[in-house]
Formats: C-alpha cells, sequence, structure tokens
C-alpha cells in the first residue's frame, strides 16, 4: 500500500513534467535529474528570528481577546512553544526560485501536533500567467521589518486573498526584479520569433511576385493573332489614304490651269 508521502512526490513529479516542454515523463527519479536549472534563488534564512517572532506576536494578539472566551486564549498561550517550533522548521524548509518558465515554492510544514509527521506543499506559477509581483508590509510586519510578496493573475480580476501570497522573504526587491526581468525577456523572445515567422512567410511569397511579371512581359512580347490582324488592317488605309493624297496632288495643276485661261479670254 502506496504512503501519504509517495503519492505527494508521484504528484510532484507529474507537475514537474507537466511544466517542462516533452510533457510528463515516466520516470519520476529521471525527471528530478532533469529540472530546469534554477536562475535566481530568494533567502529566508536572514529573517528568520524577524518572522517568528513577528507571527509570535500575531498569536498573542489573538490568544488575549479570547482568554474571556471560555478559556481558549489560555489554551493558545500554552500551546505556544510548540507554535514557535513549527514557524521555525517551517521557514527553513522554505525553498523559492525562479526557473525559465515558472516560479517554484516549496516548503515543509509540520501539522499542529508535529509527532504526526509534516505536510509537503509544492507551488509552481507559471511565468507567462504573472501580471506583477507586488511587496507588502503592514503595520505589525513593518515593527518587525518583515516583507511578504503576492503574485498578481494575468487577465483575471480576482480578492488578493486568491493570490500566492509569501511571507518572511528577504530582499524581495531583488526577487520583483529578477522574475520581471525574465517576463521582459521571453517577451521579447516571444516577438522576435513572430517577425522571423512573417519575415519566412514573405520570403516564400517573393518568388510569385518575381514569377508573375515575367509571365506578363512574356505575353506582352508576343502579341495574340487578333492583335497581329487589326494592325494589318490599319498599314492597308495607311497605304490606301496615302495613294489617295497622291491622285488628289497630280489632279491640282490640271484644274488650275483652264481656270486662268478663261481668265485671260475674258480681258
Amino acid at each position: 500500500m502506496e504512503s501519504k508521502d509517495d503519492r505527494v512526490v508521484e504528484i510532484d513529479c507529474l507537475e514537474r513534467g507537466l511544466l517542462s516542454e516533452s510533457g510528463p515523463r515516466e520516470d519520476c527519479e529521471a525527471a528530478a535529474e532533469e529540472e530546469e536549472p534554477v536562475l535566481y534563488r530568494a533567502s529566508f534564512e536572514e529573517m528568520e528570528e524577524k518572522f517568528v517572532k513577528y507571527r509570535t506576536a500575531q498569536w498573542v494578539l489573538y490568544s488575549l481577546p479570547l482568554v474571556l472566551a471560555w478559556g481558549i486564549g489560555l489554551f493558545m498561550l500554552l500551546y505556544l512553544p510548540v507554535r514557535r517550533y513549527i514557524l521555525r522548521k517551517e521557514i527553513r524548509s522554505r525553498r523559492l526560485y525562479l526557473t525559465p518558465n515558472a516560479i517554484v515554492y516549496k516548503v515543509v510544514r509540520p501539522v499542529p501536533f508535529p509527532c504526526f509527521g509534516v505536510l509537503k506543499k509544492e507551488k509552481h506559477v507559471l511565468l507567462p500567467s504573472v501580471a506583477d509581483i507586488v511587496i507588502e508590509q503592514g503595520y505589525l510586519q513593518s515593527l518587525f521589518g518583515v516583507y511578504s510578496i503576492r503574485f498578481e493573475n494575468v487577465g483575471v480580476r480576482r480578492p488578493p486573498s486568491d493570490d500566492v501570497q509569501i511571507q518572511g522573504i528577504a530582499n524581495p526587491a531583488s526577487f520583483r526584479k529578477a522574475v520581471l526581468t525574465r517576463l521582459s525577456d521571453m517577451r521579447n523572445e516571444a516577438f522576435s520569433r513572430q517577425v522571423s515567422t512573417v519575415e519566412d512567410v514573405s520570403h516564400l511569397r517573393t518568388p510569385t511576385t518575381w514569377m508573375s511579371p515575367s509571365k506578363s512581359s512574356k505575353h506582352d512580347s508576343f502579341p495574340q493573332s487578333g492583335d497581329l490582324i487589326i494592325l494589318q488592317k490599319l498599314e492597308e488605309v495607311g497605304s490606301s489614304v496615302k495613294r489617295v493624297q497622291s491622285l488628289i496632288e497630280e489632279q491640282s495643276p490640271q484644274t488650275s490651269e483652264p481656270y486662268v485661261l478663261r481668265a485671260r479670254d475674258s480681258t
């Protein structure tokens, strides 16, 4: 019978396979060895003490008002050392890094009673679906110097609670800059591919455009038989007109001489 951890590892393997270009892999071990390269890795170690103090203060603020509610807050205060242990184990296990295609977040979180095991969580956020990374800091977070980042989705209007939010990251501005730089590179690559595709299509169409003028020139240089007949008729008409003109010129001196003789006789 498969254990819970085995099922989690299998699901994580399939999720990594869906993110890759070749699709799900049959062998999970081979998939783990062929993971994508890491472009940027975020850190949580520097913020461990501040994060634990911030979450402890938050837990105490929630517990004090509940002391009056049937003593529930008192049990929460007694549970505080276990809570701090869980927070330390959680932030030490966090992994947040940037790959060429996605943002990967992994964490191993102990259950509320650590003797019962841990909960593994692995989240992959595809870069094309990321619109922006928001850096947030509330009033209580500002007292302890803790920041949180939130990934906004593209083209989907959702409440902020539905977005992926991670607290306790060190240097959130550097991580945001790395993600936005990678997004800009991906857009430039997509634009260059579109331009190259358009150029290839234009190169394929240019031979037909070059052949069409040659075909038309051939048709123009060799006129059809009807055009030849018309040209012959025009030449015959022109020759007949020239003959008529020559006959008129030959007859014009003969008609003018009798007219002159008659004029002299009358004088």
